[in-house]
């Protein structure tokens, strides 16, 4: 986490400190990691109730094609992403990878087809090399507004769909991966009903000057507590979410992410606009053969977590290492220690033993089917 002074602010800065939130550096913000409640309780609490998250400090980002028509913006994205934009209806959003010329990813973020234009929703550590990126590669066709002042607000779990009703009633009629404009208390909000908890809920982009009284709105009422980037990592993890920089990165393909859902098949070997995108003969022909090594669950056998960084082996004793974890601590919901990583594809089968080397002691795993808490989506 960064540790600098100067650290950027989202627009909901003093209603963190004024909650009493422990603040640290993330992706260049001073972000709130955990509030009174605790990660424990905030995780929890999400699964039962709501919780409000503030992912401001990630980028939002508008494409416009100059012809007026969406899909040619979107025909354009596809130059920079294998995932199939064009025939994305409007108000529907999907989940997309940036890819490089290696198959490897460069970052991962949602596209949402507003009708007139596409709405990307990008991650903070990432959005200013994924601006440069959108607009080398778009910038002769389409006009590219970068709104990264913009506020952002999750609002996640079961209550999460009577709370925002309760202010803006469309919102129950939206389904997963629906994108519309509604209003909140008289401010025009875009809202997806989406989110990176495997929880029902809703991410609101509210102009700047609103969030602050638009987030303490949601949060008069006693179903929503403010929750903070601990509990959302624990939250993600139990849903077999990625986190870019540690379960994905510029080195791992799509395919050995185990993200192949992500890539539709008009873009795969044999579609109408087959590849066309940045490491495109890689990651098909991992489409074909396989790839080596696998992103899978991980189950420690014990009650002790086991963290990144940790080194995985075959066997108890002995050998060479074969993989890495990439995420991993206690999943509250799942009632004990759950971990992500990455193990050749020989032993990816589910209910495969492996060990994790844990301070000298290697302990006991199983490979484990995602995600580690069914997600409760309305579809």
């Amino acid at each position: 986490m960064d540790t600098t002074a100067d650290l950027l602010k989202t627009p909901l800065h003093s209603l963190h400190l004024e909650l009493g939130a422990r603040m640290a550096g993330f992706a260049g913000y001073d972000m709130p990691i955990q509030y009174k409640m605790g990660v424990m309780q905030e995780h929890l609490h999400t699964r039962a109730n709501a919780g409000l998250f503030d992912v401001s400090h990630m980028g939002q980002i508008l494409i416009r094609a100059k012809s007026g028509d969406v899909r040619d913006a979107a025909l354009a994205l596809e130059a920079v992403t294998p995932v199939d934009v064009a025939d994305l209806k409007p108000g529907r959003q999907r989940y997309g990878l940036f890819t490089n010329d290696k198959g490897g990813l460069e970052d991962d973020f949602m596209v949402a087809n507003r009708g007139d234009h596409l709405y990307l929703v990008v991650n903070a550590a990432c959005k200013h090399d994924d601006l440069a990126r959108i607009e080398a590669a778009l910038s002769d066709t389409c006009e590219i507004e970068a709104q990264f002042d913009r506020g952002l607000i999750a609002l996640q779990g079961p209550a999460a769909e009577g709370v925002l009703s309760s202010y803006a009633p469309k919102a129950e009629d939206m389904l997963f991966m629906d994108v519309t404009e509604l209003e909140i208390a008289g401010v025009p909000v875009v809202v997806s009903r989406s989110g990176y908890t495997g929880e029902d809920g809703y991410e609101i982009s509210i102009p700047a000057e609103e969030t602050d009284r638009i987030a303490r709105l949601l949060l008069s009422d006693d179903h929503v507590a403010p929750i903070g980037l601990g509990a959302r990592d624990s939250l993600r993890l139990e849903a077999g979410l990625c986190l870019y920089g540690n379960d994905i990165d510029e080195a791992t393909t799509p395919v050995e992410a185990n993200l192949k859902w992500a890539i539709q098949k008009v873009r795969r070997n044999g579609g109408a606009r087959e590849g066309g995108f940045p490491g495109a003969d890689i990651i098909l022909s991992q489409f074909d053969n396989g790839a080596s090594r696998l992103r899978v669950g991980l189950q420690p056998a014990g009650k002790a977590p086991v963290r990144a960084g940790a080194v995985l082996f075959a066997q108890e004793t002995g050998g060479e290492a074969i993989g890495t974890v990439t995420s991993g601590g206690f999943g509250p919901s799942a009632g004990g220690p759950v971990a992500m990583g990455y193990v050749p594809a020989a032993q990816a089968a589910p209910g495969t033993t492996i060990f994790a080397e844990v301070r000298g002691k290697r302990l006991e795993l199983a490979v484990a089917s995602l995600p580690f808490v069914p997600s409760t989506y309305k579809r």
